[in-house]
């Protein structure tokens, strides 16, 4: 029996950190999850059921009121829809761009390669308001502010994280492969379009995730550059309805809902590709 309890105290032991963990876990995801939850049942609240004491996380008395309440006050099927045309021209832009960059970085012996690689990598080191009057006076100088170009065409010039990412993926594709369909006669177009990129569904489809949430919770660029209220996205469109509505707390968590509910969904269809492309560019 003495030799039972010895066998079993290391299991026991191991049993005991594996569920402090999962609690610990668990525990974390609480925290992150409240104020979502928070957010999706306020927006079911009648106001009076807001603020209550005890506070109570489900309402009394379910109802949509808040969500034609918020349709009533401000256009979200417009705001939406130009949303929906930044992000998606946001990850075309991301898509053509910077795998390009990558494939010239990764797979292309050329003198200065390791210097552009560094310039890129240093440009990661500058916050955006380095880089935001300079933008800003070429965008006007041009015409474009007060449309939603400078809020897309940046991303056909190439993202300098995205263009490490990539570039770190495409590292791991064989060099006897490309070689062997270079002595078949493949152009290096043709290598890139029908190989490279094929492997590199993952990383593609990794910073076409991350530039579709950048580009759909964007606040700063849509606040700089859009002063008609026609071409305004969700997050402007929630902060304009914040400052001439107040704290009505039920419509805004509705129109919360409306912003956040497409992006969750995005997230969720493309998770598989994205740890798998996180997984499998270096960032371990």
């Amino acid at each position: 029996m003495a030799i039972d309890t010895v066998r079993r105290g290391p299991s026991a032991r191991k049993a005991s950190r594996s569920l402090l963990a999962y609690a610990g876990i668990l525990a974390v995801v609480g925290i992150f999850i409240f104020p979502f939850l928070t957010m999706i049942t306020t927006s079911f609240k009648l106001p009076t059921d807001v603020f209550t004491l005890p506070p109570a996380l489900l309402p009394e008395t379910w109802t949509f009121e808040n969500f034609g309440l918020a349709l009533e006050a401000m256009p979200i099927d417009r705001y939406l829809w130009n949303t929906i045309v930044v992000a998606s021209l946001s990850v075309i832009g991301t898509l053509v761009s910077c795998p390009l960059v990558a494939y010239a970085l990764a797979k292309f012996e050329w003198r200065g390669r390791g210097v552009v690689f560094f310039i890129v990598l240093a440009t990661m080191m500058l916050p955006p308001q380095v880089t935001m009057i300079p933008l800003y006076l070429v965008f006007d100088t041009v015409g474009l502010t007060g449309t939603i170009w400078p809020l897309v065409l940046p991303t056909f010039f190439g993202t300098p994280f995205f263009i490490f990412l990539m570039r770190q993926f495409m590292m791991n594709v064989p060099d006897d492969l490309i070689a062997a369909a270079r002595l078949d006669g493949a152009s290096e177009f043709r290598i890139y379009w029908s190989i490279v990129l094929p492997l590199a569904k993952p990383a593609l489809a990794t910073i076409g995730i991350f530039q579709f949430m950048w580009a759909w919770t964007d606040f700063l660029n849509p606040l700089i550059y859009l002063n008609d209220e026609a071409n305004y996205t969700l997050s402007l469109g929630l902060y304009n309805f914040f400052s001439e509505n107040g704290i009505a707390w039920g419509p805004l968590m509705a129109a919360s809902v409306v912003f956040t509910v497409p992006a969750l969904i995005v997230f969720l269809i493309g998770q598989r590709f994205f740890l798998s492309g996180l997984a499998t560019s270096g960032l371990k």
